[in-house]
């Protein structure tokens, strides 16, 4: 412990453990060392943990294979053979013909910890962009590869957060990047001044022209890609101190003086470019719209009085939109009660018709480009794997690609959506699975899981990991609380800033209901949350640790007076409030985890994950709010941490890591919850 005190605007705020903030100095290494030491002795004697983990990988062992997207003549996937680290990025010439592999990071170096960061096709299918990040960072550095050679070009461009949009003649991309962080630095340093850069194909990238950057505005996050006819470049504002707010600001590449344009720049509401028709640029907007909406703006007449609406806001939440069909249709995904629910369109706005599915679940998908006569798109649920299917606009009908063959019987288990009342009133859904043959008696080991922020909806999809929990014989219970997107943005609203206590008292009424209802007790009931919902986690374990029988926050954002100070932290201001505003900081110190854990308490047993590559939200967090927590802990429960070496924001590099984690987790809840008994 230290004696470091800070003065916020009279108020004087210990910070005893300020020092754990520093991840690579000795006294934090060895104390690192000491509380992975501590974990493993306690993971390391549960018999259940080697069945879990060889549970997990026979279940992992199948077939998977994401969604296929075509540019050009080729259609381009990505395949797990079952228990490969990595997906495989392929190519092939038809849906069902000869996979040719392009990125196999199963064959990357082992040692540099490389993982596939992402991937970007040229239009015509002939050249591919692909990334890689070190460690799980978010820190990416792009490739460039022909195609139909499989030959890597020269160039290399680092730094970056971000994807990145070929110029449509194929002469190079758009992308955008940070300065260089100190070295040493590069896992806590804030990211500020982004910038948008062009690279041509075949040149150094100190040699990139400098597109667009707003020294002025340090904290504006921006992108940029250029539209498909290749006439525009596209550049998103987003400005980090409002809400869900953000411009749109153009280039016309054909125009001489290439100046730009800013087409939305009051920051009045949330857009989104669908695409464009000529001079017509398509958007979904929650402008007068919490639902969100569809309008055209011609740029040649942009004035709001010329302003067109195509598909107006329904009760039904508005959640994606495509531009397919050779523009000439709309396909418009919407969500009720967290299920899917998809729509096709004219262009003009004139409602086609319904799709039709399988059953409730959830749609990701219809993507494409404007010009693509045939799409694809996944639908899953709970108890439903990823079936993926094309649907052709031709002729109006889908067709059945692929599904993975699990290995296990899914129609022994329930999935079910309830609703319950909350600490004011407000109705909530909550999704549930368990066993088929369940008895209301309280006895069920249950794992309540939730994330509650920046308007990320909690949609029922299917977990290949949640399969051994069932096995297990848990209930796996997901409530969508206010802060989520579930019912639009009045939703995600409900639950910022000082309203941040109404998504923990959703999180508690999720519990006491699953008590109440005779789903569980409190000793076999177990929080988790990652992120976001580690936060959740962590404040709710503050706040009701009698209600708990075990916690598992992960990654989470503890320090909410000093968040901002780190890499991209200060993006969130907007969501949890600025602690550098005095009235901003009161409510942050009322809710901040790190600073409300109460010492002489009795605490449940919690395991506190984190990583110490993790460059979203630093290891420092979890850090100090266990080293915390452990000092305050006033009964005999293990506060116990598992930290991830050379890992980043998702805690595990690769498919075997992954399932480490899963396993090593299962294996606490086996523990603390008694679920031999």
């Amino acid at each position: 412990m230290s004696d470091q005190v800070d003065d916020y605007f009279g108020t004087l705020v210990p910070d005893p453990y300020r020092w754990l903030e520093d991840v690579s100095s000795v006294e934090t290494l060895a104390w690192i060392a000491a509380q992975n030491e501590l974990w493993n002795s306690f993971i390391e004697i549960i018999p259940r943990r080697n069945w879990i983990r060889e549970r997990l990988e026979e279940l992992y062992d199948y077939q998977r294979y994401s969604m296929p997207y075509r540019r050009g003549e080729r259609y381009f996937i990505h395949l797990n053979d079952g228990l490969q680290d990595h997906y495989v990025f392929c190519s092939r010439s038809s849906l069902d013909g000869e996979l040719t592999v392009l990125i196999n990071p199963n064959e990357f170096p082992e040692d540099e910890r490389l993982s596939l960061a992402g991937t970007s096709v040229t239009d015509d299918g002939e050249l591919l962009a692909w990334a890689t990040c070190e460690s799980g960072s978010d820190w990416s550095t792009w490739y460039v590869m022909d195609i139909e050679t499989r030959a890597a070009l020269s160039d290399t461009i680092r730094w970056t957060k971000g994807g990145v949009s070929w110029k449509a003649d194929n002469s190079g991309f758009y992308y955008t990047r940070y300065d260089e962080p100190e070295e040493g630095q590069e896992y806590l340093e804030r990211n500020e001044n982004q910038r948008i850069f062009f690279h041509r194909l075949g040149t150094l990238q100190e040699q990139d022209s400098l597109v667009y950057e707003r020294p002025d505005k340090p904290e504006w996050m921006i992108g940029a890609y250029e539209t498909e006819d290749g006439r525009y470049l596209i550049i998103y504002i987003y400005d980090t101190n409002l809400v869900r707010k953000n411009g749109i600001f153009y280039i016309d590449l054909l125009s001489e003086d290439s100046q730009v344009v800013e087409l939305l720049g009051d920051f009045d509401a949330g857009y989104s470019l669908i695409g464009n028709v000529s001079e017509e640029f398509y958007f979904r907007t929650d402008l007068d719209a919490p639902h969100d909406r569809i309008i055209c703006i011609d740029i040649t007449e942009p004035s709001r009085e010329e302003w067109r609406e195509v598909v107006q806001e329904s009760e039904e939440i508005l959640e994606r939109v495509s531009i397919l069909n050779n523009s000439e249709s709309l396909i418009l995904q919407y969500s009720w009660d967290a299920y899917s629910r998809v729509y096709l369109y004219n262009i003009q706005g004139e409602l086609q018709k319904e799709l039709e599915f399988p059953s409730q679940g959830t749609i990701w998908g219809f993507g494409g480009l404007q010009s693509d006569t045939e799409t694809f798109y996944l639908f899953s649920s709970l108890l439903h794997p990823g079936e993926v299917y094309s649907y052709d606009f031709e002729s109006g009908e889908s067709t059945f690609l692929w599904a993975p063959e699990i290995n296990a019987d899914l129609s022994v288990y329930e999935e079910k959506q309830v609703f319950f009342e909350s600490h004011d009133g407000t109705m909530i859904p909550m999704f549930l699975v368990y066993s088929r043959d369940i008895e209301l008696d309280g006895s069920n080991p249950t794992l309540l899981t939730g994330y509650g922020g920046f308007g990320a909806s909690m949609n029922p999809w299917f977990s290949t990991s949640r399969l051994v929990w069932l096995e297990m014989g848990g209930i796996y219970a997901i409530p969508c609380i206010r802060g989520g997107g579930e019912y639009g943005e009045e939703w995600h609203l409900a639950g910022i800033k000082e309203n941040r206590p109404v998504v923990f008292g959703d999180f508690i009424c999720a519990a006491e209901y699953l008590i109440d209802e005779g789903y569980t007790s409190t000793p076999k009931l177990a929080i988790s949350g990652g992120s976001n919902g580690g936060t959740l986690v962590a404040a709710c374990l503050n706040m009701r640790p009698d209600l708990f029988g075990a916690a598992a926050p992960a990654m989470g954002v503890m320090d909410l007076l000093r968040f901002h100070l780190f890499t991209v932290g200060w993006a969130w201001t907007s969501e949890y409030g600025d602690p550098d505003d005095p009235e901003e900081f009161k409510f942050l110190l009322d809710y901040s985890p790190y600073h409300n854990i109460e010492p002489g308490i009795e605490y449940p047993p919690v395991l506190i994950s984190t990583a110490d590559h993790d460059d979203r939200v630093v290891p420092g967090h979890s850090f100090k709010y266990g080293a915390r927590l452990q000092a305050a802990q006033a009964g005999d429960a293990p506060i116990l941490m598992s930290i991830h070496s050379r890992a980043g924001h998702g805690g595990a590099v690769g498919l075997s890591e992954g399932l480490d984690r899963t396993s090593d987790s299962y294996a606490f809840f086996w523990q603390i919850l008694k679920m031999d008994e």
